[in-house]
């Protein structure tokens, strides 16, 4: 189990990264289209187990074990807003 200084040690060092997803702006649509392909819009990792019908086995969602889900899902937050008010597109492809 990690100990408390481990724990400050690994945010530290991921605190750069999360910064710099933060910090990405949207400019082109190509870079919009881009990042909604390929941040997908709900985790893909969550099932349901059926077996006539009957929900056997629940997988919960693994994503929000990702350090940096708040900020993939802010970046591609960013780039349906891009789409959507700056370039005028339906973007309900990518709902």
């Amino acid at each position: 189990m990690l100990n408390f200084t481990s724990h400050r040690f690994i945010t530290s060092l991921l605190q750069p990264i999360a910064a710099k997803l933060d910090a990405v702006e949207i400019r082109s649509p190509e870079a919009a289209h881009f990042f909604c392909r390929l941040i997908p819009s709900q985790c893909p990792f969550e099932r349901d187990i059926r077996f006539f019908g009957r929900v056997l086995l629940h997988i919960p969602p693994m994503c929000k074990l990702n350090p940096f889900y708040e900020q993939l899902v802010g970046l591609r937050f960013k780039a349906l807003c891009y789409l959507a008010d700056v370039c005028g597109e339906d973007i309900a492809i990518y709902c």
